[in-house]
């Protein structure tokens, strides 16, 4: 096995002899000694090859008797990159025709291990990488869509992925390939604030004709307390609004948003935790409304900040940007349910939890992004977690 650097780009092949016994499929043999693999990408992961080399399922897990025979002698050449970097399935190569599949490592119990198709041959598997990360940095194919903003250059960037993707397996690319193509470029809604002062600039009525005018709550100048000072998100309040429902999100209607402080002072007063249980600005924190049950949705009134405010744990944690990349969020989960009624997205569940992670770190890094931003911050995230909360209902339509 080596390492080339082919136009800037790592590659990983084999020798003819590296290939034995392994891949005896001659198409594949060719790609692996001619083309071969990228080391890294944005989707897809070849790294580990560097190290390991190739390898059986079988010699992964040590245990051969307690595997399928079919997952037995299948090769891991990699994995799937979640929105944190990190690999959250393994890819792996059918030697005897050429194959892709993926698959969970259970350690512990392998018997219980199984696949899922992926693509029909490193090739298409490449190519379609490839695309998805073009589409992603806005480059080669996707070059044109860059500065192209709002639904409808969405929705033509759907087409265009999920057509190449169709082309490469007769119509069928499987779930994975189906909602990267119908969730990735739901990112081009909007685009960087530079009218707002928020994180985004959102398309003029978005939320209206995603929720209804009449879900959507605008707010009056009276309605905002003193603290919150940050003009650009008491005019995005005003102007946008946000939807009364979002599924994970529900607005405070009865009453004027106030700060944290006066809520619990008022509001909360038999159920709340002790003042000074509360965070140290809280009287700068404006409560908006609920997430889970006694977590307060919030926003910095001096900065714009999105927060959540945990009474169970009495932790406050970043949840977004602003409310400009709050609202998006809840556009993109609302879009979600629509795409999955028609395509059935939730039949890997899994997956697409990690495509919606992904699409919306491209909008607003912060709402998924581990890294603990104060002391007490445990690096916990509600969005991503919210997705993968399959038994809770989560991205179900």
């Amino acid at each position: 096995m080596s390492t080339t650097d082919t136009a800037g780009t790592a590659v990983i092949t084999f020798t003819e002899d590296e290939l034995d016994p392994y891949v005896t499929h001659a198409p594949t043999r060719r790609w692996l000694s001619g083309p071969g693999l990228p080391v890294d990408g944005d989707l897809l992961s070849f790294a580990a090859l560097r190290t390991d080399g190739l390898r059986t399922v079988a010699d992964s897990t040590g245990t051969p008797d307690r595997l399928t025979t079919e997952l037995r002698d299948r090769l891991v050449i990699g994995g799937i990159l979640g929105a944190d970097g990190r690999e959250t399935e393994s890819l792996l190569l059918d030697g005897a025709t050429g194959a892709i599949s993926t698959t969970y490592f259970l350690h512990d119990r392998p018997d219980l291990m199984d696949s899922r198709p992926l693509a029909p041959s490193l090739e298409k598997l490449v190519r379609f990488a490839a695309a998805a990360d073009e589409l992603a940095a806005l480059r080669g194919q996707f070059a044109s869509y860059a500065g192209r903003l709002g639904p409808r250059a969405a929705a033509q960037a759907a087409q265009h992925l999920l057509a190449l993707f169709e082309e490469g397996t007769d119509g069928d690319p499987g779930p994975f390939w189906r909602m990267t193509a119908v969730i990735r470029p739901l990112s081009l809604v909007a685009g960087p604030g530079t009218t707002s002062g928020l994180a985004l600039d959102l398309p003029s009525r978005l939320l209206d004709e995603a929720f209804g005018a009449g879900r959507v709550a605008r707010f009056e100048e009276v309605d905002f307390p003193p603290a919150l000072t940050h003009e650009p998100t008491r005019r995005f309040l005003r102007e946008a609004g946000l939807p009364e429902d979002g599924y994970w999100f529900a607005l405070d209607t009865e009453v004027p948003p106030a700060s944290l402080a006066e809520y619990h002072a008022v509001e909360r007063e038999e159920a709340g935790p002790a003042a000074d249980r509360l965070p140290a600005d809280a009287d700068r924190l404006i409560r908006l409304g609920n997430l889970l049950e006694d977590t307060s949705l919030v926003v910095d009134g001096a900065t714009g900040t999105v927060l959540c405010w945990s009474e169970p744990d009495a932790t406050l944690r970043p949840l977004n940007a602003d409310v400009s990349t709050l609202a998006f969020t809840l556009w993109l989960i609302n879009r979600e349910k629509s795409l999955d009624a028609v395509h059935a997205l939730t039949d890997a569940y899994g997956q697409l939890a990690d495509t919606m992670s992904r699409t919306l770190a491209h909008a607003d890094p912060l709402a998924c992004d581990p890294t603990p931003t104060t002391a007490t911050d445990d690096g916990r995230r509600y969005w991503p977690e919210a997705f993968g909360d399959e038994a809770g209902g989560g991205l179900y339509a």
